[in-house]
């Protein structure tokens, strides 16, 4: 099930098509996020699904549990691969997002709860957000509560892909943002590792941004990213 999936954080459609054309006939796993969904809405979901592209939706849904079960039943219909919540929002909220994001026929898309941003240290959990202990007990614990909402696993850095899948069990899914190359830069991202070392640890999926849209040769990128971690 290995994959690596591109983080399309582009401002417009024009600009996302003009992106992965240079793909030619390869489409790869693409990400949608907040700025491009918000900006063009359900049409780009299913222009990319029409052009063969599977879907991470990445909107990272945080409400009171019946907004939430609400939003993931019009999100269903949209025939996404994946989709995501914070953990944060509690076992009840991710009860329910499962229960809206499910179908008639009992089919539903990837479900994952996301758990600590990889943009967030350790530092700025204790003092920002008041939760004490370690980033990776914090991770595991939200991990663990996912798993029991019935959810198919998680966003973490990759750095705590193998401590999920020790307490979660090896099928719980980790889909690990926070990859750059081993020469590239770090940019925004705090706890990160390299397509080698994620493969290692043992995550299922990887979405990598910059490393890929913002390099000279982005489709040599993505062959690289794909060679570095499926193998």
């Amino acid at each position: 099930m290995k994959d690596v999936i591109i983080a399309c954080d582009f401002a417009s459609a024009e600009e996302t098509f003009r992106f992965l054309d240079r793909f030619g006939e390869l489409r790869p796993y693409v990400k949608i996020g907040m700025e491009l969904y918000y900006a063009e809405g359900p049409q780009i979901v299913r222009e990319l699904k029409r052009r063969g592209h599977k879907i991470f939706l990445d909107l990272k849904l945080h409400d009171i549990p019946n907004t939430v079960k609400k939003a993931m039943s019009v999100l269903s219909r949209l025939d996404v691969d994946m989709c995501n919540l914070h953990a944060a929002g509690t076992i009840a909220m991710m009860e329910a997002a499962r229960e809206g994001l499910t179908r008639a026929d009992g089919s539903r898309p990837i479900l994952l709860a996301v758990t600590q941003l990889t943009s967030t240290s350790e530092e700025r959990m204790h003092e920002d957000l008041l939760i004490e202990g370690k980033i990776g007990d914090v991770v595991v614990h939200y991990a663990q509560n996912a798993r029991k909402a019935g959810l198919d696993g998680v966003v973490c850095s990759p750095l705590e892909a193998g401590m999920v899948k020790a307490a979660c069990g090896k099928d719980f899914l980790t889909v690990t943002p926070g990859i750059r190359f081993a020469d590239g830069a770090v940019g925004d991202q705090v706890r990160v590792t390299t397509p080698v070392q994620a493969r290692e640890i043992g995550t299922d999926f990887i979405v990598v941004g910059r490393p890929i849209t913002a390099a000279e040769n982005p489709v040599a990128a993505y062959k690289r990213c794909l060679a570095e971690f499926v193998g």
